[in-house]
């Protein structure tokens, strides 16, 4: 089993930045490509950033330009550098996980507000 555990989430004015962490349990064996979504009330769970074994990350268009993700080699630890927030990114986001055996698995969430 994969476990995945975030941390990083808070308050911050628009124009800021924050950065989110997750760490996996498992290694490159397991895990091909981990990733960021997010979800607000009302509004289905959407891609934010995703990053695999490779190191090739791609983005939403609404962050594009503004957040980064990056991870180490094994794919064990991945961030989410999040800069020039706007209160549109208010969300929870959730770590995600999937494996080379076609499971999927998802942290417990770390609430984003940006508010002045």
């Amino acid at each position: 089993q994969v476990q995945l555990v975030e941390s990083g989430g808070g308050l911050v004015q628009p124009g800021g930045s924050l950065r989110l962490s997750c760490a996996a349990s498992a290694s490159i064996f397991t895990i091909y490509v981990m990733g960021w979504y997010r979800q607000t009330p009302g509004k289905q769970r959407e891609l934010v950033a995703t990053i695999g074994t490779r190191g090739i990350a791609t983005y939403a268009e609404s962050v594009k330009g503004r957040f980064t993700i990056s991870s180490d080699n094994a794919v064990t630890t991945v961030y989410l550098q999040m800069n020039s927030l706007k209160p549109e990114d208010t969300a929870v986001y959730y770590c995600n996980a999937r494996t080379t055996l076609g499971g999927e698995f998802w942290g417990q969430g770390t609430q984003v507000s940006v508010s002045s």
